[in-house]
C-alpha cells in the first residue's frame, strides 16, 4: 500500500519552531511520557521525525538515534552535542537485526511508501522483547484535514486500522492513546485554552482527536511458525508459506529414490 506524498511535506522543521507547533509538542510529549515513563538503559531509535520528542528520554537512556525519512526535514539530534542522527529509507532500515529496545514511529507511517515494509524492517531492528510506539494523524481529526501542519500530510489512520496493520505484520497492539483535541489555528487565544481544548475533548469527543497512538509489541511466538523466518545476507527476513512449501515440495523430489 502506498502513501500519497506531497511536495511540500518538508516543512517540519519550521512547524516545530512555530507557537502552534511548540504547543503540540509539548502535548504531544505529555501523553509519550505517560506510556513510556522510564527508559533508562534501553536502546531507542526515533524514524520519520522524532527528534521534538526523544529529549524525553535522554537523561537516562543508553543510545537514542534519530532516523529521518525521505519525506521528513533532517534535524540534528541530540541538539549541542555529537549527531547522532541520519537519514534513511523506509522500507530498508541500516541497522543490524535486534538492535533497539524501542523504536518510536512520529511521522512516519503516514508518509511512507510502503507502510507494511517498514513495519517489518521495524520488527526486524527490535529487540525480542521490543516495543513500537506509533504516532498518526487521525483520519477523524481537523488536524488530518489541513495541510498546513505536517499532521495534514500523507495518509491518516483510525486506530482500528493502526491495530490491523500491526497485526498483520507481527506486532500486536497494547495500548491506544490520543491527542491534539486543540485546533490547529495559530491564534494566541486558542493556544492559551489548550488545557481546556485536551480536557473537553478527551471527555466529550474522544474520536475526533488530531492523532493517534497505538502501542504494540514485538509477535515472536504463536504467529507464525519458525520456518517462516530465513537469515539472507546476515539479516532475518519473513518468508511466505508457498515459498517454503515449494522448496520442501522440491527436496522431497530429489530425496525420492530412483526407480
Amino acid at each position: 500500500m502506498k502513501a500519497e506524498v506531497h511536495a511540500d511535506n518538508h516543512g517540519h522543521r519550521d512547524f516545530y519552531a512555530s507557537p502552534l507547533g511548540l504547543v503540540a509538542a509539548r502535548l504531544l510529549r505529555e501523553r509519550l511520557q505517560r506510556l513510556w515513563p522510564d527508559l533508562t538503559g534501553q536502546e531507542i531509535l526515533g524514524l520519520g521525525h522524532a527528534a521534538p520528542y526523544l529529549r524525553l528520554w535522554r537523561e537516562g537512556a543508553a543510545r537514542i538515534l534519530s532516523a529521518s525519512l525521505p519525506e521528513t526535514d533532517q534535524v540534528a539530534w541530540p541538539p549541542g552535542s555529537a549527531s547522532l542522527s541520519t537519514r534513511v529509507e523506509d522500507s530498508l532500515l541500516p541497522f543490524p537485526d535486534l538492535s533497539f529496545d524501542r523504536v518510536l514511529l512520529v511521522h512516519a507511517l503516514e508518509g511512507a511508501e510502503n507502510d507494511r515494509r517498514m513495519l517489518r524492517e521495524v520488527w526486524r531492528v527490535l529487540k525480542d522483547d521490543g516495543k513500537l510506539l506509533i504516532v498518526a494523524p487521525n483520519r477523524r481529526g481537523v488536524w488530518a484535514h489541513r495541510d498546513s501542519t505536517p499532521f495534514g500530510q500523507g495518509r491518516p489512520y483510525s486506530p482500528g486500522q493502526i491495530s490491523r496493520l500491526l497485526e498483520r505484520n507481527l506486532f500486536a497492539a497494547e495500548r491506544r492513546d490520543t491527542a491534539l483535541f486543540t485546533p490547529p489555528f495559530q491564534t494566541r487565544l486558542l493556544l492559551r485554552g489548550t488545557g481546556l481544548w485536551e480536557g473537553a475533548g478527551r471527555m466529550l469527543a474522544p474520536r475526533f482527536a488530531g492523532v493517534v497512538i497505538v502501542e504494540a509489541r514485538k509477535r515472536i511466538y504463536g504467529v507464525m511458525p519458525a520456518r517462516g523466518v530465513a537469515v539472507r545476507r546476515g539479516r532475518r527476513v519473513l518468508v511466505p508459506d508457498s515459498m517454503w512449501a515449494a522448496r520442501e515440495e522440491a527436496m522431497h523430489r530429489e530425496e525420492a529414490p530412483r526407480l
